[in-house]
């Protein structure tokens, strides 16, 4: 019997991996092992995004925790490499572009374990981002690089990786998104936020360049404050935006703002699906709007997502509060493209597993 082993670390993690599991369930005999590093230091948050998406328990929890980016692979690996010696899989699934992807993807090819990386080939072209290095690095040594889009395809072929690695099967985040859709109901949520169908807006912020550097987060947030006087704006406060939030005192400014803790992801599903706007500086969410039809605006610089700009409903609009408010006032006016990409269909777990029963062959 083969043996795969899925690697998760933080909360978008568990959204690529659940219909992977799934899918790899039908059909086939195959034992799977899911790891959970811990990367994500907020345990009652991954233990209800575990629950939301029916996955099992983790076969290895190593509990890794929050630290310097050199640290947290550090110790990823070191537990990891145990993990592998353990359960000898004969392929390491990695997912994203956190420090636990990189760092799994390492241990296993230094083992000589051939390694599928769901999500290959994004690129924003910022190696400031820790998350860029991630993905150029874990591309550049995975043995199947399965991408959500041509442009990510297109990315991995310009730098020299053999099209035989490469499959394009779609966006695994929107069949996570698709079948718990008609789950996501306003009336989950709305005892503890008081919005009305499609008339706020949502607001996540988590990455160190906007929050952790006092001048952009108060320009961000104040910008936001702005907007809020048109649109009620619901702001889930990730752990450690609420400590910044804190220490540079900005809760007078963010007191403008609907504040409330981080939601699961049937939960904070329910908040999106149902928002007029979401403004956000994380990946995932760029995607989820877009197959939503809901308009967005990414604050940051770049993005590694290209498609949703070209073809889904995102304006990158960076920090600038004057740009922040154009960017909402165009987008508040206009109606956001409906169709999806291609391929962001719900069945790409189902493509994915293909690919991996056939490079196992069972």
């Amino acid at each position: 019997m083969k043996t795969i082993a899925h690697v998760v670390g933080a909360r978008p993690n568990y959204m690529k991996i659940a219909p992977l599991m799934g899918a790899l369930r039908n059909g086939s005999i195959l034992h799977q092992v899911l790891v959970d590093t811990g990367q994500h230091y907020d345990d009652s948050m991954a233990r209800a995004f575990v629950r939301d998406l029916a996955l099992p328990a983790p076969d290895h929890a190593l509990g890794v925790g929050s630290a310097s980016h050199a640290v947290q692979t550090a110790r990823v690996m070191i537990e990891f490499e145990k993990v592998c010696v353990a359960e000898r899989p004969d392929l390491v699934v990695v997912v994203g572009d956190v420090n636990s992807t990189l760092a799994a993807a390492l241990v296993a090819t230094k083992l000589l374990i051939p390694v599928a990386h769901v999500e290959a080939g994004l690129r924003s072209r910022d190696r400031t981002m820790p998350e860029e290095i991630n993905r150029i690095v874990t591309d550049s040594i995975a043995d199947l690089l399965l991408t959500p889009s041509c442009d990510a395809s297109e990315n991995l072929l310009a730098e020299g990786v053999p099209a035989a690695k490469i499959h394009l099967v779609g966006n695994i985040m929107i069949d996570s998104l698709l079948q718990h859709l008609p789950l996501a109901q306003l009336a989950r949520v709305r005892d503890r936020i008081p919005v009305d169908e499609h008339c706020y807006a949502v607001l996540t912020l988590h990455r160190p360049s906007n929050v952790d550097d006092e001048v952009v987060f108060r320009r961000i947030l104040t910008a936001v404050a702005d907007i809020a006087g048109h649109l009620p704006v619901v702001f889930p406060v990730h752990p450690r935006t609420r400590d910044r939030l804190c220490q540079f005192g900005l809760d007078r400014v963010a007191g403008k703002l609907i504040l409330t803790e981080p939601l699961g992801y049937i939960d904070f599903l329910s908040l999106t699906s149902h928002a007029r706007l979401v403004l956000t500086d994380s990946g995932g969410l760029q995607e989820e709007s877009t197959a939503l039809g809901i308009p967005c605006l990414t604050l940051r610089d770049n993005t590694e997502r290209p498609i949703t700009v070209t073809q889904g409903t995102n304006c990158v609009v960076g920090s600038d509060p004057d740009a922040i408010l154009a960017g909402f006032w165009k987008a508040y006016s206009s109606p956001a493209p409906a169709a999806r990409p291609d391929l962001w269909d719900g069945r790409t777990a189902g493509r994915i597993a293909d690919v991996l029963r056939q490079f196992l062959s069972l």
